[in-house]
């Protein structure tokens, strides 16, 4: 019961954190809607049975059983996840014909990404709290990308949103997401935003 308790109010708190980022950058409904899926049987009383406070319960479930049943609930059902959007890509064939050629991310919409971007920003201060800094969200990110099924646009737009949280702050970062990013002001292919990327370094 007590795990219950405090597992609803984690994910409470990071949806509401969600929520906040999400209002700031316009995006209202995908605010609104955020992570409901969490509060599901099949993922809620999964993150009860696995609820740590320093880890995701999804993480504890892995380990425990080899899977976890409640992220591939989630994943499928929720759009700001990267992993929702891997599919089996298409070539053409040598008689012309399209044909199966494994599977890689697909290019995610630009609103479902800057929905990402808020969701990781939000985790990293919901984990880490008082120890979060504006470098956290890629400081986690940079952990895991290596083995991300992620289409090449989509990884370059999530790490120059997530390099210029750490170079100039929230409530800069926030405010070029709201008005240049998903008003599509900035160009959303990887050659254009590898350039942007390099300006925020060499701003420094």
């Amino acid at each position: 019961m007590i795990n219950a308790v405090k597992h609803f109010i984690t994910i409470t708190r990071h949806k509401n954190l969600v929520l906040a980022g999400c209002f700031k950058i316009g995006l209202y409904k995908q605010g609104l809607l955020h992570d409901l899926s969490k509060y599901s049987p099949a993922e809620f009383l999964v993150g009860c049975k696995y609820y740590k406070g320093y880890m995701s319960p999804n993480n504890a479930e892995r380990m425990d059983k080899g899977y976890s049943s409640a992220w591939l609930h989630h994943k499928g059902r929720n759009k700001h996840h990267l992993e929702y959007w891997i599919d089996y890509a298409v070539s053409e064939d040598k008689k012309g014909g399209k044909d199966h050629c494994g599977m890689t991310g697909m290019k995610m919409p630009v609103k479902y990404v800057c929905e990402m971007f808020i969701d990781r920003v939000s985790a990293s201060k919901n984990y880490q709290k008082e120890k979060y800094t504006d470098s956290s969200p890629i400081e986690y990110y940079l952990k895991s990308v290596d083995h991300y099924m992620i289409h090449e646009d989509t990884k370059e737009l999530i790490e120059y949103m997530l390099y210029m949280l750490a170079e100039k702050g929230e409530k800069y970062t926030f405010s070029y997401v709201k008005n240049e990013v998903l008003k599509g002001k900035v160009p959303y292919d990887s050659t254009s935003l590898k350039k942007l990327k390099d300006e925020l370094h060499v701003r420094r």
